[in-house]
């Protein structure tokens, strides 16, 4: 396997995306946006995951098998993740007797 050296310039640049949606993610949690909140700061943490994961990990360049582990492994997460934010939609969904 062949190794990939990224430029300066292009870590300067993805180190400035990171610090700007980081920025954005501080922003968010300060407007309201009810029920969206956590889906933007979930979508702006995905990017900043793609971001590290892409650049700082060198999955651009990385082998097929590599990339299948890690899509598998994002699949997984989805799935925990839709599980969770279903698990949240509905609670107090039933009354609680008594109250």
């Amino acid at each position: 396997m062949t190794e990939h050296i990224d430029s300066v310039k292009t870590y300067a640049l993805v180190f400035a995306g990171l610090i700007f949606l980081t920025v954005a993610t501080t922003a968010v949690a300060f407007v309201d946006l009810g029920p969206f909140s956590v889906v933007v700061a979930l979508v702006i943490a995905v990017c900043k995951m793609l971001l590290v994961a892409l650049f700082f990990m060198h999955l651009r360049h990385s082998t097929r098998l590599t990339k299948l582990v890690v899509v598998g492994g994002l699949l997984w997460l989805g799935i925990l993740l839709v599980l969770t934010m279903s698990d949240m939609v509905t609670r107090g969904a039933l009354g609680v007797p008594g109250r």
